[in-house]
């Protein structure tokens, strides 16, 4: 088996802004595997400054999984554990092998093109106006569930584009749900939510910085708005530490982004905790190119959680991989009759 990585860098659309500044370019990396006539890939979808593993020696660990990869799949992901988009990125390229078909990675009525997954709208910060466009397109293109990222402008000036959507559609028609991004201090946070809190938004991701596990874990019990937990799981890599988290915190819901949290395997891991504990969940996208995307929407389509994924970012680049991931109606698809173009990975 022969291994090898590649660096790409995905260009922005148009700017797109979070409480950590204004995105125009996202590097991502790949692994590819050749073995015979087969051919597999996986997506290291790093995030500079948020993921764990933005490290000096990335790249160098890169070199030394495709050096070892004849130790495996499940031996790599253990030696990879302070690597999480990487050990995704191993999982994905191991299944992609193995399959006839690199691309599909788990069978199931999604990837036939016969199921959809309900996902939400994101809007990104930005000033009033360009969000307030964001807005009326999402609703326009059919979304039922809508994402709007807060924290860059005044909390006035959001509140009042919420109170905007609201004023026109219940929480029956539409919605709302909230990022924050840690945007929030802690002593702002119980008056702030309680304002959020009288729209009938769904929830709001990390309202306060991750690592505020007293604060949070206050916020979480005396909250008037479902809490989720994002940027607070980075990070957390065993099990135990895990349970230890979830059961300080008590949160609504988590939030999981395999690239940020050890791909399948320490997302599941994740899941089996929230739901013994009684905590909600879905899955979120990190900014991947369609390719990390489609294993994380393979994947999310197996685990019929019916609540709206975050799996809407495949459109926000101008050399994405060309893929049958197609959103529609406020749904992703898996279009049979589109075809897979990695020929821009070759270059």
């Amino acid at each position: 088996m022969k291994a090898t990585y590649k660096k790409y860098i995905l260009n922005f659309k148009r700017p797109s802004g979070t409480s950590r500044g204004v995105l125009t370019t996202k590097e991502t990396w790949f692994i590819i595997l050749e073995e015979g006539e087969n051919f597999g890939i996986g997506e290291c979808g790093i995030l500079r400054s948020l993921s764990i593993d933005d490290r000096p020696d990335y790249e160098e660990k890169l070199q030394w999984v495709c050096q070892n990869i004849h130790l495996g799949k499940d031996a790599l992901w253990d030696a990879l554990l302070e690597f999480p988009s990487i050990q995704f990125g191993v999982e994905q390229a191991f299944l992609s092998l193995q399959n006839k078909n690199a691309f599909e990675l788990f069978p199931s009525e999604f990837t036939q093109g016969k199921q959809a997954i309900p996902i939400n709208g994101l809007v990104w910060m930005g000033d009033e106006s360009f969000m307030t466009t964001q807005i009326q397109e999402k609703i326009a293109d059919g979304f039922q569930c809508i994402k709007m990222k807060i924290g860059a402008i005044d909390f006035d000036t959001e509140f009042k584009l919420l109170s905007s959507i609201r004023n026109k559609f219940s929480s029956e028609e539409i919605e709302l749900r909230v990022d924050a991004n840690g945007a929030f201090s802690p002593s702002e946070a119980t008056y702030k939510l309680k304002q959020l809190a009288t729209l009938n938004l769904h929830s709001i991701e990390q309202p306060i910085k991750q690592g505020n596990i007293v604060e949070m874990g206050a916020l979480c019990a005396e909250t008037p708005l479902p809490i989720a937990l994002d940027e607070e799981l980075i990070g957390v890599f065993t099990v135990t530490e895990k349970r230890e988290l979830l059961q300080t915190i008590k949160p609504q819901y988590i939030i999981l982004k395999p690239s940020l949290v050890g791909g399948f395997k320490g997302s599941q891991e994740w899941i089996s905790l929230s739901e013994e504990l009684k905590i909600g969940w879905w899955i979120t996208s990190a900014l991947e190119s369609n390719v990390g995307l489609n294993a994380i929407s393979q994947w999310t389509a197996t685990l019929n959680n019916s609540m709206p994924q975050g799996l809407g970012t495949g459109s926000l680049y101008t050399n994405n991989i060309e893929s049958p991931l197609t959103v529609k109606n406020g749904t992703l698809l898996y279009d049979i009759n589109k075809k897979w173009d990695i020929s821009p990975l070759k270059k």
